[in-house]
């Protein structure tokens, strides 16, 4: 099931792959800094409604606001 999907319709436990980043410039060389680039693994940690999802990616975890991580593209697998 290759479904690619925005990171916030996954559940806390399920894993993907970013394939895109939907945003400007800034977007993306901000969540490049933090490790978020096309082709990495992430796994979901939590989600809090409302509030930020909260991923792991490569042994670090990040806290995204629901827009920034409507904005994640990933492969859901």
């Amino acid at each position: 099931m290759n479904m690619i999907v925005p990171l916030t319709s996954l559940r806390p436990g399920e894993v993907g792959i970013v394939v895109n980043l939907q945003g400007g410039p800034n977007f993306r060389s901000r969540l490049y800094a933090m490790g978020l680039v096309p082709g990495v693994t992430i796994r979901v940690v939590n989600v809090y409604n409302p509030g930020p999802v909260v991923i792991e990616v490569g042994g670090a975890r990040l806290a995204l606001g629901k827009g920034m991580a409507s904005k994640v593209l990933v492969r859901k697998l």
